[in-house]
């Protein structure tokens, strides 16, 4: 006898485990504990028409999960959370998570609103422009595979962050918006072109001409309709079957009725068409959402770029001053009171003070300036700055979040998270309660 399968994730569900959940008046299998809590929260939270309709959404529900690993309990490993979980405490914890499936505010109010109802979770910020979540949670309380199966099962998908994957995401995003764009844009020019001889014709035209101008302005809509506006009906079917409406639902019905209606009145031959402002519409909505989003990348580049600046490496000298040879080590893993040679040319790994050398350092990531900063024995250096000419040997100060450099990319990543007061009032969206606010640090001086 084939073992049952689960009902939240399809995976069997072994003999020994008996952890129902009661979806729809049904009593439901469920393999382990972060199935049963997903599946009660979907459940509590009035959202069981996501089981009645997953199987029509855009990918299955196996899928929505993140595709790194096939199971979520993974994600609860402390060496697999060593390079995007803090620990805050002895329980509380603080991740990282790059969501995927953004497309409005509407998206990040019911991300941070859904998740923020997870017994166990204290805060959740969730960035537009980054599309970066830190959530903070108590361990003992809820884990973070339950954390992402909660994200997954309102249609997103969350993965750790990582520069590589988000870079990789906003590739696909640009290439998939662009052609698109370029669908739209060149079915727009053409039923533009059977448009035009109806409109100046004013009446003199023939029936059958007409009627064969709408046609092929039929034929020619139908790849805007189901390639270019395909992401604004998918998110609106989305919102709606989640009982909510989101920017894409309006557009999608104004697109998908003018449609329809000029599709009505081609075949009845009858009525007024609207096939070009229907092309028009969708390449204009297209193109404002690309350069939108090109605009929100450039700003994530700035961020990120900083975020690259320190070398993966550093030449650590452990016994200095009393010898004065290198060992090359990981410079995160640099403690303070570390002693480094900085070669010319090279980054400085930490924040420190110079013990020993004469130099220069280009330090723009703080000033602007290119000129070099001129740096004696004594003088502060700054992690991310360049050693210009000639070896330093440096003591650590201040390593990780500590140094400035982490500072100002925390305190970047706030000021892109944070609304305006303006905006928030007319956003006129409801703040969510945190029982602890995420703190960043001030720049050191």
């Amino acid at each position: 006898m084939s073992p049952i399968p689960c009902y939240h994730c399809g995976l069997p569900v072994p003999e020994d485990v008996d952890l129902p959940v009661s979806v729809g008046g049904t009593s439901r299998a469920m393999c382990c504990i972060g199935c049963q809590a997903v599946a009660q929260s979907i459940v509590d939270n009035g959202l069981e028409d996501y089981y009645r309709s997953r199987d029509a959404m855009p990918e299955s529900p196996r899928e929505a999960v993140p595709a790194i690993l096939d199971q979520l309990a993974l994600f609860d490993h402390a060496e697999f959370q060593k390079s995007f979980v803090k620990e805050l405490g002895e329980n509380e914890r603080e991740a990282s998570l790059l969501l995927e499936g953004i497309t409005c505010a509407a998206c990040i109010w019911l991300n941070e609103k859904h998740v923020g109802r997870l017994p166990g979770v204290t805060a959740v910020d969730i960035n537009y422009a980054t599309r970066r979540a830190r959530v903070r949670w108590d361990e003992s309380r809820i884990k973070l595979s339950d954390i992402l199966g909660a994200i997954a099962a309102i249609g997103y998908r969350a993965y750790p962050y990582d520069a590589a994957k988000s870079e990789a995401i906003s590739r696909k995003e640009r290439r998939d918006a662009l052609w698109r764009l370029w669908v739209a844009g060149f079915g727009m020019m053409q039923v533009m072109m059977y448009a035009y001889p109806v409109y100046i014709a004013d009446g003199d035209m023939t029936a059958d001409i007409e009627s064969l101008m709408r046609w092929a302005s039929l034929l020619l809509t139908l790849p805007v309709i189901f390639y270019s506006s395909a992401p604004f009906f998918r998110n609106a079917w989305r919102d709606l079957k989640f009982r909510r409406v989101g920017m894409d639902v309006p557009v999608a019905l104004g697109v998908g009725a003018a449609f329809a209606a000029s599709c009505w009145a081609t075949l009845v031959q009858g009525g007024e068409v609207y096939f070009d402002s229907v092309a028009m519409f969708v390449f204009f909505l297209l193109g404002g959402r690309y350069l939108e989003m090109t605009a929100r990348q450039k700003a994530v580049s700035v961020t990120e770029a900083l975020a690259k600046l320190l070398p993966s490496f550093a030449q650590k000298m452990p016994d200095f001053p009393v010898d004065r040879s290198t060992v090359q080590c990981v410079a995160a893993d640099l403690l303070q009171g570390d002693v480094v040679l900085i070669r010319p040319g090279e980054i400085i790994p930490a924040d420190g003070r110079v013990l020993e050398g004469a130099s220069s350092a280009n330090e723009s990531l703080l000033t602007g300036e290119s000129r070099p900063v001129s740096k004696r024995i004594g003088d502060p250096v700054t992690a991310g700055a360049v050693n210009a000419d000639s070896p330093l040997v440096v003591r650590v100060d201040q390593v990780g979040e500590g140094t400035r450099l982490s500072a100002i990319i925390q305190l970047m990543e706030r000021a892109a998270a944070e609304k305006a007061r303006a905006a928030a009032a007319a956003a006129n969206v409801p703040p969510v309660v945190r029982e602890k606010p995420i703190q960043y640090p001030r720049v050191p001086d």
